[in-house]
């Protein structure tokens, strides 16, 4: 472990534990693909003070160790597969939360060829403690630097977690919606990327269709936690 990703994680879970991150969980954004957008902490707060990230069109190349320690690519071991890729950690209030609804996705979706893959920002050990305490039945790989590297890959450059991806079944990204995903949220991204695998739309009129769709539903209520 270099002393960067130490540095950089602890920052991160030193934020998570003071402040539980329930500034993502007030946020319903989708990111457009190949627009620069704000980051988390900029519609937060000032949409101006913080730098605008670009969302990849399509799964970058990098590889992760699973639980088992194996190497695994997004773009090899999960290809002709729809995914849903959690950034999440185990410090995360929001992101602990997520985990009893994505493992329902994952077994529920995985006859519409859709796999759920977990990205923990965030130590090894604890992560593969924490994953069978909450019996995680999804694959899971497992980074620190890497991880973030992975995350800023995707265009995500300021992260705030938990975040989540959502790409059809070519590798194409349709959708980032950042913070906590609720189920009626999942329902409308996967109905749409489901159009989209069915060549019903393209992705451009899904990311429509998902904002449309989004902005449609009762404002989130506003969740604090200590972690």
């Amino acid at each position: 472990m270099n002393s960067r990703s130490l540095a950089l994680i602890a920052a991160l879970a030193g934020l998570g534990g003071a402040a539980g991150y329930y500034f993502v969980t007030k946020q319903r954004t989708i990111a457009p693909v190949g627009v620069e957008v704000p980051s988390p902490a900029a519609t937060t707060t000032d949409p101006g003070a913080a730098p605008a990230t670009q969302l990849a069109a399509v799964i970058p190349e990098f590889r992760l160790a699973d639980g088992d320690g194996a190497l695994r690519s997004l773009k090899d071991d999960w290809k002709g597969k729809a995914l849903i890729v959690n950034f999440w950690a185990t410090w995360c209030a929001p992101c602990r939360r997520e985990i009893p609804l994505l493992n329902r996705l994952a077994a529920d979706r995985a006859k519409d060829n859709f796999q759920v893959v977990g990205i923990a920002i965030d130590f090894r050990d604890k992560v593969l403690a924490y994953a069978r305490e909450m019996q995680i039945d999804y694959p899971m790989l497992i980074g620190e630097q890497d991880a973030l590297d992975a995350a800023a890959a995707f265009g995500v450059d300021a992260v705030g977690l938990p975040f989540t991806i959502f790409t059809d079944t070519s590798g194409r990204v349709i959708a980032l919606h950042m913070g906590e995903l609720t189920a009626d949220e999942a329902d409308l991204i996967l109905g749409a990327v489901s159009d989209v695998n069915a060549g019903r739309t393209d992705p451009a009129q899904a990311r429509q269709a998902i904002a449309a769709a989004l902005a449609g539903l009762p404002p989130k209520t506003e969740q604090k936690s200590g972690g």
